[in-house]
């Protein structure tokens, strides 16, 4: 599940994220515990609790004391949000710049998204 292109515990708030942006995690419910995280992917719980901790941070997840960890209010379209600025800048910026090198036009460029499987060569 986790690979070497970022540090472990990135990776973890990012698969949580990524499991509340799809609805695993519905808004006010309850998330595993960090150390629920750390035996699941056998990972270290100081580790674990890191990732989650930076979704703390983010507004993302809260504690409710004595009780566990919870998704927050807005959570999933706070996620959103930040995932749709990270795909303009990602794929949006450079496809917008490679199609200038290539002098594609907008029409051709929309003919290309709406009708993907096509060959355009």
């Amino acid at each position: 599940m986790f690979t070497g292109e970022s540090p472990i515990f990135q990776q973890l708030a990012a698969k949580i994220a990524g499991d509340i942006v799809a609805g695993t995690y519905p808004e006010e419910t309850a998330v595993p515990s960090a150390s629920d995280f750390a035996v699941f992917y056998t990972i270290n719980p100081a580790t674990a609790s890191k990732g989650v901790n930076v979704l703390v941070e983010r507004g993302v997840l809260y504690k409710k004391r004595g009780i566990g960890m919870f998704v927050a209010t807005g959570a999933r379209e706070l996620l959103r949000d930040r995932r749709r600025e990270e795909f303009r800048t990602h794929y949006i910026q450079p496809l917008l710049r490679e199609a200038t090198v290539l002098e594609l036009g907008t029409a051709e460029l929309h003919q290309m998204i709406d009708q993907p499987e096509q060959d355009q060569a």
